[in-house]
């Protein structure tokens, strides 16, 4: 039986832009597993009552379910040792200091330069429930969070750890990618599905990194949709 992963999706069922999601959907391609999606929406909450969250991802291997993108990775390595992604302690310690980085560093500041291109890439019906609870945690609506200029320049600074690595390395994790590398090139997935803003300069070592991770796995990033490709979806 194929595993099932829940995902996020925007006004097409197509369009996949979970940050959380997309580092589930890496680290299924780097140990070889096949794995049938099903779309999911914000407002979709009772559908995953099985599996005790109300978030996705939710991952169904069997008999067993997982919640956490970073909990499916445990997961996985446990399950499917072969190819492993978080590897032994010290490369563990390294993966939750790049979650961490990832979460409370890069997407903030990419959150404020793409925040509008997001709500558009909405479903609308789940579009109230994203405003009333995003407005809810900013103190402010939405129009008055975005910033373009402020979110690249909090970005700019918040990629100098990301830079000094990649200078001495083709990943994060070294010379492979392995959960490092999921967990922080999630965000980027998230905002290049959903917005066509330039993040990084082509002469930033993070670029090079980027493109790197889109050809990965036969090209799995670079090949999923965007909210560029929908016929209609800037109005």
């Amino acid at each position: 039986m194929a595993m099932v992963l829940y995902e996020l999706c925007g006004i097409d069922e197509g369009l996949r832009f979970s940050p959380y999601c997309w580092r589930v959907r890496y680290a299924l391609a780097h140990k070889g597993l096949t794995v049938e999606t099903r779309p999911w929406h914000f407002t979709d909450k009772e559908s995953l009552a099985f599996s005790g969250s109300d978030k996705v991802p939710v991952l169904v291997d069997g008999d067993q379910t997982i919640a956490d993108s970073y909990e499916i990775l445990r997961y996985l390595d446990r399950t499917y040792p072969e190819q492993p992604l978080l590897g032994n302690d010290l490369a563990e310690a390294r993966a939750r200091f790049f979650k961490h980085y990832a979460e409370r560093s890069l997407a903030p500041a990419m959150l404020r330069t793409i925040i509008m291109d997001l709500l558009n890439a909405i479903h609308p019906k789940d579009r109230d429930y994203f405003r009333e609870t995003r407005e809810k945690r900013f103190g402010r609506a939405l129009e008055e969070f975005h910033s373009p200029a402020k979110g690249l320049v909090q970005l700019d600074a918040a990629l100098e750890p990301l830079r000094g690595q990649l200078k001495e390395a083709d990943f994060i994790d070294g010379s492979a990618p392995a959960a490092a590398d999921y967990l922080v090139f999630g965000s980027f997935m998230w905002a290049r599905v959903v917005s066509s803003a330039d993040l990084v300069s082509n002469a930033d070592p993070v670029y090079g990194w980027l493109e790197r991770m889109l050809d990965l796995h036969e090209g799995l990033g670079r090949s999923a949709m965007r909210v560029t490709d929908i016929e209609g979806a800037y109005r």
